[in-house]
């Protein structure tokens, strides 16, 4: 760090135990409304501010004016920062003609205070429980309505986000529903639907979430495929889904040449939810053979293994491998780097997993638009480090080889 003043480098280290003794000798606390580093900030800010007027006037303070404009004066208000509200001395000038860029006029709230509702937000707090966090934390009063104009921000954003446009192909497409309970006249449960495409470089692009007008249905589904098509996507590779009835269909509407895989996560789950809690961990050991067989021959050799032992006492998982089977099979023709992929938990589990925890947080949404909101704050919180995308890039090179050789002439 410089010192804007002499020019010399400040030693942060020294710096950070000069405000920590500080601290100490004064009794108070680094944070909060009379902490160190709310004076710090304080003058931070009206540092950066007297340097702003003098840039604006063209003299320094306390100098000879060189026009007739000049200084006059100051004028207090309080702008809430990240360490809590800070009461700051704003310059003015005798023409009125001074515009802060570093805390503007009328502005009351450092932008690093929306990141941090934002974040919140994504997290599944309400409105009153960060309007809460505030005032335990900070010291701070800030309003729902506040909040929400906050939040409101980003409906722009996610606006252009949905109707951005995609690339050409993807290797590979996950879809799925989300159900959220909406307050439609009566609390109800509504489909959210999602898609999660994975691009020729091996990174996860969610695609869009849309709102569903019932309960899940191919239809519907049709026109969110058709819409991905027309923001330009015109070939997908695989398209992993679940066992919904006339759901390939829509999918081979959409992109005649795609390959229709059932969700191997999803055929899993169902067959649990058939099944004691207490025989899941031994029924996942016998069926991982049928899933992981190299062939199609080999595979309903072991599902007759699976069936001769579970099928009497639980028909009903026989039933759903069985209709499942045709939509199964294709997986098992797939190099086993392509496998990896598809098979992934943490393609499309692990982001349902958080818009779930943040619906749950939040009990019901008002209408649509809400829970969209919500929804969409989470997916631009994802991966802040990066560290997910640079795990799927490192595995993504063997996958790509494989996809160029089973799709050849698709993807490159």
């Amino acid at each position: 760090m410089i010192d804007p003043m002499t020019g010399e480098i400040i030693d942060e280290q020294q710096l950070a135990e000069q405000l920590l003794k500080q601290a100490k000798e004064q009794g108070v606390g680094l944070v909060g409304p009379d902490g160190v580093l709310n004076g710090l900030t304080k003058r931070v800010l009206e540092t950066a501010l007297e340097a702003e007027m003098t840039e604006h006037l063209g003299y320094e303070k306390h100098g000879n004016t060189t026009g007739e404009n000049a200084r006059n004066g100051i004028r207090s208000k309080t702008v809430l920062t990240e360490v809590g509200p800070v009461e700051i001395d704003v310059p003015r000038d005798r023409e009125g003609s001074f515009e802060p860029k570093i805390v503007k006029k009328r502005q009351r709230r450092l932008t690093g205070v929306d990141e941090i509702v934002l974040s919140l937000t994504a997290r599944g707090l309400t409105t009153c429980e960060v309007a809460a966090h505030f005032d335990d934390v900070y010291g701070a009063s800030v309003s729902k309505d506040t909040i929400s104009r906050i939040t409101d921000k980003v409906i722009e954003e996610m606006t252009e986000w949905q109707n951005r446009p995609l690339d050409r192909v993807y290797p590979v497409v996950f879809i799925d529903a989300l159900v959220v309970k909406v307050r439609d006249g009566q609390v109800r449960n509504k489909p959210f639907y999602i898609a999660v495409g994975v691009t020729v470089n091996g990174e996860r692009d969610i695609l869009g979430i849309w709102a569903g007008d019932g309960g899940e249905g191919a239809k519907f589904w049709l026109g969110v495929l058709t819409e991905i098509k027309n923001r330009g996507a015109e070939d997908v590779c695989i398209v992993v889904c679940d066992g919904l009835k006339g759901l390939p269909e829509s999918i081979n509407t959409a992109w005649p040449l795609a390959t229709v895989q059932t969700c191997i996560i999803h055929l899993i789950r169902n067959t649990f939810r058939f099944a004691s809690r207490h025989y899941w961990e031994e029924m996942g050991k016998d069926l991982r053979p049928v899933y992981t067989a190299p062939t199609e021959a080999a595979a309903a050799e072991r599902f007759r293994d699976f069936d001769a032992k579970w099928g009497q006492q639980y028909p009903a998982i026989s039933k759903l491998w069985q209709n499942a089977w045709s939509e199964f099979v294709p997986f098992l023709d797939w190099d086993v780097e392509i496998r990896r992929i598809i098979c992934s938990t943490n393609a499309i589990e692990s982001l349902n997993a958080r818009y779930r925890r943040a619906a749950r947080a939040r009990g019901h949404f008002p209408n649509d638009a809400a829970a969209l909101k919500c929804l969409y704050l989470v997916t631009r919180s994802l991966d802040p480090t990066g560290r997910g995308r640079a795990r799927w890039a490192t595995r993504w090179k063997p996958a790509l080889n494989a996809f160029a050789i089973a799709f050849e002439g698709r993807i490159n």
